[in-house]
């Protein structure tokens, strides 16, 4: 990484190298290069390899023999039920394959750093003393950062620090733990599916303030660490994953994130959410405050709110998070990343103007750090904004005559944030609470009687105060109701947004004889073939492009 950070590094690469077959030692020594040596895996009957974190070199063109495969089994120590091994006062981890009859067939020899300094890009995170999980790929150093984190807490903020080992891979191999870890102490497990028990033993037996875990894998471990959590004690724990959402869809582990459970809505509160009625929602508060993905060496992606960032993720939204790197000179950057909904959700956010009724487009933009989310039809509009509370009304179909108008509308989940309502008239009719909650609030509220495309779109021109075609439908209309300016607002949709600029063929849906045939009276004024075709009740109009 830099000279600054190499000067930190403890490895005793050497002690790993002298359990190594002279023949692959040797090619390896010439090599160089240490520094970026992740590991080196010597298989039965293949070439010797080893692996940099960019690359992988053949160290031989000799096949590994059997013979030195034995030599070096001989020089390392005993192999436990995992299989794996180390040796003694070094952080090195060597891993076994055996094949069927349990004899070792293959090594991978793993490179063990203590690098001093490793943690830094979330130390301010570590003194808070929340709990935080470490999430990341094999080989992103997440038990190298375990280890220097263990040492901080017990030598600089003299915390009662306990290690729960299970590989002796944070603290060494041998009874005597690595001075890495500094004045913490190490718990030993001899074997790894009894790990849970260990985790809760060194809270009844041992006090800590904080307990440091590898490789929480099992349904029993989260439990344990959610137990540990529970009493007050600060929990620095890893897992396999790539991302947060990658633990919502594990069963496994979900419990380290909250839970997760199916809830069904109420029929009133599904519509004011805008979501079905069985949603899923978090269980209990997360077991770790604080979630860091390494998604690469020097680059980590924080949540510092775990709780919010599952919320958002089940409600199909971003969550806010930290970018955090450091450069070659050792220089921590921190960059905060707002989800892209805010602006639909607070229109009053950074960037927006709150006098008035009318809202214009974010300024400034440019200057911004993070350029807020608005959709593309309405920053092409360049106009006022119209912020719209829907109650009952489909917000997927509401958006789509939106964009396909290009209408200066955006609409908002919380009705103090909005200048109008559109509901259901049956909604509007039935439901006291919102009647009374309009009536506080003095907003203008608009109404249509069905949740289609011609009615939301008649009701939003109609709120917008735009002169829409509706006075040349009457012309095309027997009679002033509902359904006839329905209908024929259908068709007039259908030819000016699929029919002309697109060439393509549409079937409406069905009407009563008498209503069909204004549909072709209308049709016709666009000079346009249409047909009739099914059987009643369910005949209808199919217009024709030219």
């Amino acid at each position: 990484m830099s000279d600054i950070l190499r000067r930190q590094v403890t490895d005793n690469l050497d002690q790993l190298l002298a359990i190594l077959p002279e023949e692959i030692c040797l090619p390896l020594t010439n090599r160089g290069n240490f520094d970026q040596l992740v590991e080196i895996v010597m298989d039965l009957g293949r070439l010797p390899e080893a692996r940099y974190f960019d690359r992988a070199d053949y160290l031989t063109e000799k096949p590994v023999t059997a013979a030195q495969l034995q030599g070096a089994i001989e020089r390392i120590g005993e192999f436990s039920g995992d299989n794996r091994a180390g040796i003694e006062g070094t952080l090195h981890r060597i891993s076994a394959i055996r094949n069927r009859k349990g004899v070792i067939i293959g090594l991978t020899c793993r490179i063990g750093r203590a690098i001093y300094g490793s943690s830094e890009l979330i130390r301010d995170l570590v003194e808070t003393g929340k709990s935080i999980l470490l999430l990341g790929k094999p080989g992103m150093g997440k038990t190298t950062a375990l280890r220097e984190i263990a040492r901080i807490l017990s030598d600089e903020f003299h915390k009662r620090v306990v290690i729960i080992d299970t590989s002796n891979e944070i603290a060494g191999d041998g009874d005597i733990p690595h001075p890495a870890i500094g004045k913490a102490r190490r718990m030993q497990v001899a074997h790894p599916e009894l790990q849970h028990q260990v985790m809760i033993e060194a809270v009844e037996n041992h006090m800590p303030q904080v307990i440091v875990i590898d490789e929480i894998g099992t349904e029993l471990e989260a439990l344990a660490a959610r137990t540990i959590a529970e009493r007050g004690v600060q929990l620095i724990g890893t897992a396999h994953g790539n991302e947060v959402a990658n633990l919502i869809k594990n069963p496994t582990l979900s419990d380290l994130v909250g839970g997760i459970q199916s809830v069904t809505l109420g029929d009133e509160e599904a519509r004011r959410r805008g979501t079905q009625k069985s949603i899923l929602e978090r269980k209990a508060p997360p077991t770790f405050d604080i979630a860091v993905e390494m998604s690469e060496r020097y680059r980590w992606v924080v949540h510092p709110d775990v709780a919010e960032t599952i919320d958002n993720l089940l409600r199909g939204r971003e969550a806010a998070k930290q970018i955090r790197s450091v450069d070659a000179t050792g220089k921590v950057t921190i960059t905060e990343e707002s989800p892209p909904h805010e602006l639909l959700t607070n229109p009053h956010a950074r960037g927006w103007r709150s006098t008035g009724k009318m809202k214009p487009l974010p300024i400034d933009l440019e200057e911004e750090d993070e350029e807020p989310y608005v959709p593309e039809y309405v920053r092409e509009l360049n106009g006022d904004v119209n912020y719209v509370y829907l109650y009952g009304v489909s917000r997927h179909q509401a958006e789509q005559v939106c964009h396909t108008l290009q209408l200066p509308v955006m609409f908002c989940k919380d009705i103090d944030n909005a200048d109008m309502v559109l509901t259901l008239r049956s909604h509007l009719r039935s439901n006291s609470k919102l009647r009374q909650l309009i009536e506080t609030r003095t907003i203008p509220v608009h109404t249509v009687k069905s949740n289609t495309l011609p009615q939301i779109t008649r009701a939003l021109r109609r709120m917008l105060h735009l002169d829409e075609p509706l006075a040349d439908m009457q012309d095309f209309a027997y009679g002033d109701s509902e359904d006839e300016l329905e209908a024929l607002e259908e068709a007039r949709l259908a030819v000016e947004q699929i029919v002309i600029p697109k060439g393509q063929a549409v079937e409406l849906l069905p009407r009563s004889s008498s209503i069909r045939k204004m549909q072709h009276e209308l049709v016709e004024h666009y000079q346009l073939r249409s047909d009739s075709f099914g059987v009643e009740p369910n005949r209808r109009l199919r217009i024709y492009p030219l």
